[in-house]
């Protein structure tokens, strides 16, 4: 009888799954159908403004599915406002998983429609949202530039709209985080206050939350922690009231870092937990570091240090991933502490010079300058548009006009000699720029056909010929021509393929093993990761270290000579390549330099250092070159040059 009813139960168990599933069903196909009724209503009544844009895909805006329907559906209807919107929206989705390059691509394409259409509102979001996304890379030459562009255009407008003054405070409160990035902190207070002023006036809940959390931050560096920690409860009051998952994120982690700084660990941990699950929940990479980070630090205070550094590497290999420089030095720097408590000084050293040198690159004195110059430039351009509307109303311009003449006359006469002169300086300084680079590459040239290389390389094929080696002087005098050959061709081009480079210094190695009886051992190691037929470099930048190599390092050496090329993938925008030989080292390679008679004067190295840097312009980072010797038991056993440079992601293999 109680397995008859047992079994009744069960069968109203599963009528009841089956029920909620074909519900579930229903209710899915209700909701897409709703969605697609609401898409084709927009683009036939053609909403152009953003307000109402929001106002009918809220709810939606962060389904990348149906934002993907509606950008294709608008672009197949020539609707280039719904594609514009639903671009911006799936960018900010990318951006908030952490993948910046998607977002890049989605917010760029739609700042193009923007202009296209001359939709004021949409090109100031656009600008704006790709200001956000460079700043979470932590590229904040790019993200001011962006803000700066969004805020000069919703400022130009005499009657701004709803949009435009959300846009002008999104403009404010990012400038103020790009200060933060700086240390600027009271010049970031004073951004943010502007743009909490205007939120506040719209009564808009998710700039309220921002703002106040923003505030939190700069007052948590400037040592305010109780005033910091009323704001962070303040944004997340709001992130709660607008249901926000990511805010909450933000803010479990800020309030579980005061509550660490003030020893308060106990406090500290289980919110620092959640905010660690609701990241992973959301998949914000940004975040996700962030918090793996705040765990470590309480493991790393309540001396956990096993747990500690595995959080860490964790949120280390996030940060590098995907180039969170910020997340990325705060690692290194805990990293390091962990180590120095642990007694492992040398590791603990590393982890600390890594971490000073990432810091200054982020603060270096050449961004902070920049913006310092840019903003004393906008606050120029506001002061001399005051006063040129001033001028314009003030009845004593009117009165004074007749009087004026002469000196209005003598300052465009004056003005225009100004901006002849500054052309014809700046014209100037463009030709000699010119100069310097056609020189380089001159100076390169000779470089590379040195006179006494190529006596020499003739000698030695002259040799196999008088000794009747015919074929070893056939394939020595072709290697010879295509080696000439393929120097006056890279002399005419500023940059060739990696790959083209390496078959150039293959030759190149040949040659000079001649005279060594074929008695130096070249390899080249090639990291699978790297498409050595994408990489572009300056054509014949290795020549003068292989050319170092050999005639410093190995000349004087007997046997066992060898020199090594190792090509690798350093991060997503450098690739490293390394040149190692088993020398004597520099240190006896100049003693001996000393006791010659006849020194000769090597320059190949500056000019290479001055071809990378002119190489370098092109890119967002800059090269790098380290020379290093190598000891064993304190004996010298070779030299290692390491040269970073900077690289195209898509010159990357994909694993």
């Amino acid at each position: 009888m109680n397995s008859f009813k047992h079994i009744l139960s069960s069968k109203k168990f599963i009528g009841f799954i089956i029920f909620f599933v074909c519900t579930s069903n229903i209710y899915a196909q209700e909701q897409i159908a709703d969605f697609y009724k609401r898409v084709d209503s927009v683009i036939a009544l053609n909403i152009k403004d953003l307000t109402s844009l929001d106002s009918v895909f809220l709810t939606t805006k962060k389904d990348t599915i149906k934002m993907s329907y509606l950008v294709h559906k608008s672009a197949k209807t020539d609707y280039l406002e719904g594609e514009c919107y639903a671009l911006n929206a799936l960018g900010t989705s990318f951006r908030n998983i952490s993948h910046y390059d998607e977002a890049i691509s989605m917010h760029e394409r739609a700042l193009r429609i923007s202009r296209e259409i001359e939709n004021l509102e949409m090109e100031v979001l656009s600008l704006n949202m790709l200001g956000v996304v460079y700043r979470r890379m932590d590229a904040i030459r790019s993200a001011l530039d962006y803000h700066k562009d969004a805020l000069d255009l919703a400022e130009a407008e005499a009657s701004p709209s709803l949009e435009i003054e959300r846009s002008i405070a999104v403009s404010q409160n990012s400038m103020g985080n790009i200060y933060l990035a700086l240390k600027q902190y009271d010049l970031a207070l004073e951004q943010f206050h502007k743009s909490l002023k205007i939120e506040t006036r719209l009564n808009n809940q998710l700039g309220l939350a921002i703002n106040n959390h923003n505030i939190g931050y700069a007052k948590e560096k400037k040592g305010l922690l109780n005033e910091a920690l009323e704001h962070y409860q303040l944004s997340l009051r709001y992130n709660n009231e607008i249901d926000s998952d990511i805010g909450r994120v933000i803010c479990y982690n800020s309030i579980g870092k005061i509550y660490i700084l003030q020893d308060d660990y106990q406090t500290a941990l289980p919110i620092i937990n959640q905010a660690l699950e609701k990241a992973i929940e959301v998949n914000d990479q940004y975040y996700i570091a962030t918090s793996y980070l705040n765990l470590s630090l309480i493991q790393l205070r309540k001396n956990q240090y096993d747990v500690s550094k595995e959080n860490l590497n964790k949120a280390l290999s996030i940060a590098k991933n995907y180039n969170l420089k910020s997340s990325e030095i705060e690692a290194y720097n805990y990293l390091s502490e962990l180590h120095e408590k642990t007694g492992d000084v040398s590791t603990a050293l590393s982890y600390y010079k890594d971490y000073i040198k990432l810091e200054e690159t982020l603060t270096s004195e050449r961004n902070l300058q920049y913006v310092n110059d840019l903003i004393i430039k906008y606050e120029s351009e506001k002061k001399n548009n005051q006063i040129k509307e001033l001028a314009s109303e003030n009845e004593i311009v009117k009165l004074k006009l007749a009087q004026n003449k002469k000196t209005l006359l003598l300052s465009l006469l004056g003005g225009f000699l100004i901006v002849i002169i500054l052309f014809v300086l700046h014209r100037q300084r463009q030709l000699r720029n010119e100069k310097r680079i056609v020189t380089l590459e001159q100076e390169m040239l000779r470089n590379q056909m040195n006179p006494h290389f190529i006596f020499n390389s003739l000698n030695s094929i002259k040799l196999y010929i008088i000794n009747n080696e015919k074929e070893n002087a056939v394939y020595y005098l072709n290697k010879f021509s295509k080696l000439i050959r393929k120097i006056l061709v890279a002399s005419t081009e500023k940059e060739i393929s990696l790959e083209g480079e390496l078959e150039t210094m293959a030759l190149y190695m040949n040659i000079e093993n001649i005279r060594f009886s074929n008695g130096i051992n070249y390899h080249v190691n090639i990291d699978p990761n790297v498409n050595t037929s994408t990489v572009k470099v300056p054509s014949l930048i290795l020549q003068p270290f292989l050319e170092n190599a050999i005639w410093h390092g190995l000349s004087t050496k007997s046997d066992n000579k060898e020199i090594t090329i190792d090509i690798k993938k350093a991060n997503h925008s450098h690739i490293t390549i390394s040149i190692t030989d088993n020398g004597i080292g520099r240190k006896a390679s100049q003693k001996i330099k000393n006791e010659k008679k006849l020194k000769r004067q090597s320059v190949g190295i500056e000019i290479t250092k001055a071809r990378l840097e002119n190489f370098s312009k092109n890119f967002n980072d800059d090269y790098a070159l380290d020379i290093i010797d190598l000891f064993e038991a304190g004996t010298p056993t070779g030299t290692k040059v390491v040269l970073s440079i900077p690289i195209k992601q898509s010159s990357l293999k994909i694993a």
